[in-house]
């Protein structure tokens, strides 16, 4: 018999990430309106703030796809495993 778990995040911790998200990112931008600065200096620190803040989501959408793939692998390596031993079991 096997069990299988998921880790799943609780509801207060999503809800403080997406609190954390909001903040920085109201805070980026109150910044760029208030920093005494050029048009192309704000400019650019907008756009570096959004590749920093997009590279960020890719960075995490790829760690997790290679530990998810790394589930599957690992899963199929059991079952393989699991069937040769049935096999010897019966021989």
């Amino acid at each position: 018999m096997s069990y299988i778990y998921e880790h799943q995040n609780t509801q207060g911790f999503q809800v403080m990430s997406w609190i954390g998200f909001a903040i920085s990112t109201i805070g980026m931008i109150a910044g760029l309106i208030y920093i005494d600065a050029d048009v192309s200096v704000k400019g650019f620190l907008a756009m570096a703030y959004l590749f920093s803040l997009t590279s960020c989501f890719t960075l995490a959408k790829v760690i997790r796809d290679k530990h998810e793939s790394e589930k599957f692998v690992n899963k199929v390596e059991k079952k393989k495993t699991e069937k040769f031993l049935t096999e010897l079991e019966e021989d």
